[in-house]
């Protein structure tokens, strides 16, 4: 879009641009989302930014009225396989903040001076910066939810200081910390982490959650994930393994304009990487509009398209756990983690294990596909985290043995979260690029595709 489109898609309120782009107003001093409801301001007092740090830099604060830090992430960072895509799906799942800009920078295959001047360059702000802005938004949704101290919410986002913190809180939002506690209602906030995170995970556009819960559902793994309640009012729940600790989460399946989540966490610093990953499991940076324009004026897809508007290409909240699985298959995967799986501290209903990491499986059992599997992913020789290069990845895994190409597809389409995959054993036209894995999603929840 050029500037003068952008300008139109504000001065229309359009929210299909809601986290694509943002616009900032000179003469106030305020950044928003393009549906801001406020008074449209005049074209030669906005700017615009890719990206909410980008506005942060050249000193705008964030919007009170609609909190542009709340909205979807770009479908951009999940189609783009360049640096500048691999380097944002990395600063989103936390890199930054647990690795510094080195360890993103070594992730990348470049140096962290090429890194920065390519950011830059593009989105008006460096990795620091971007990390900074998503700390900022991490923390506003544990003042607003929670009762934590401020000094525990400020290190639990990832500052290094409580001064850092604080200042970095009243550059983005005009605000102290209190203030910005106060601002929320009290009743939205829980007295300690033991009642988990509440969150809204916003999305933009139609949400087809059906089709995705039944997905969840049919390959959920006994002990690790499980869906209960009726259709249309069911609960995902799951454990997850990450950097500082573990976790649990609960997603209620009806749609909102978001998705209710509540998160407990062993250690909080892992709230904005739990998030990432939540957002990548149900594809809720996606950008629908531009899924059903291109599918639906295809024939065969047009009467699905309009069945199902929305529907998402679901990805993987462990990406190495979802490659395992790929590989053995429900059954062999219920095993795995009844025989090597960690269990909780404290489970929570039926929810007692973590899924069993490849160094563990790699070690247990060495012989067969699995062992070859599990251990390129111990040591590396398989990187499937957010900044893996995905032709890079599919090519080490077509070369390990026991790994058809079909089996890798569904690693590429789910754990790399590639929107343009073919099943190799189908007919797919190129028509339906760039959004292949929606329309086989498309043909499956026909019931034209078996599941796998």
């Amino acid at each position: 879009m050029d500037e003068d489109s952008r300008y139109e898609a504000v001065r229309s309120r359009d929210g299909r641009f809601d986290g694509e782009f943002f616009f900032a107003v000179e003469t106030t001093g305020i950044y928003c989302r393009p549906s801001c409801p406020a008074v449209t301001p005049k074209r030669r007092n906005v700017r615009f930014f890719a990206t909410a740090a980008g506005a942060q830099g050249s000193g705008f604060r964030a919007c009170r009225r609609c909190r542009p830090d709340a909205v979807p992430g770009s479908a951009e960072w999940n189609v783009r396989a360049d640096v500048v895509g691999r380097a944002m799906r990395l600063i989103g799942d936390g890199v930054v903040d647990r690795e510094g800009v080195a360890g993103l920078a070594e992730r990348l295959g470049y140096s962290a001076r090429q890194v920065q001047r390519q950011l830059t360059a593009e989105l008006g702000a460096g990795p620091v910066a971007l990390a900074r802005a998503q700390r900022s938004h991490t923390a506003r949704v544990l003042l607003q939810t929670t009762e934590l101290p401020v000094t525990q919410i400020a290190f639990a986002a990832g500052f290094a200081s409580v001064r850092q913190f604080n200042d970095t809180i009243r550059t983005v939002y005009a605000s102290t910390p209190s203030e910005l506690r106060a601002a929320a209602p009290a009743s939205r906030r829980t007295a300690t982490p033991a009642a988990g995170v509440p969150l809204r995970l916003a999305y933009r556009g139609a949400y087809e959650s059906g089709a995705v819960f039944d997905l969840l559902a049919d390959e959920a793994v006994p002990g690790v994930e499980e869906v209960s309640g009726p259709r249309g009012k069911r609960t995902y729940r799951r454990t997850l393994r990450l950097p500082y600790g573990s976790g649990i989460v609960a997603v209620e399946e009806p749609p909102h304009g978001w998705l209710d989540a509540r998160l407990h966490l062993t250690d909080l610093r892992d709230l904005t990487t739990a998030v990432q990953r939540l957002r990548r499991l149900f594809d809720l940076d996606a950008d629908p509009y531009a899924v059903d324009e291109r599918l639906g004026a295809d024939p065969r897809l047009a009467p699905l398209v309009a069945a199902r508007p929305g529907l998402r290409s679901p990805g993987a909240a462990d990406p190495e756990e979802l490659a395992v699985r790929a590989l053995v298959g429900p059954t062999e995967a219920e095993r795995l983690v009844r025989r090597y799986g960690k269990a909780l501290d404290a489970p929570c209903g039926n929810l007692t294990h973590l899924f069993p990491e490849p160094a563990v499986l790699a070690e247990a059992e060495p012989d067969g596909p699995l062992g070859a599997l599990t251990a390129a992913l111990a040591d590396g020789a398989v990187r499937l985290d957010p900044g893996a290069d995905r032709d890079d990845a599919q090519s080490a895994l077509l070369a390990l043995p026991g790994l058809d190409a079909r089996t890798v597809a569904v690693v590429r389409t789910r754990a790399l979260g590639d929107p343009d995959v073919a099943p190799p054993d189908l007919d797919i036209p190129d028509t339906w690029r760039p959004w292949r894995s929606y329309a086989v999603q498309h043909l499956r929840a026909a019931g034209e595709l078996e599941h796998r």
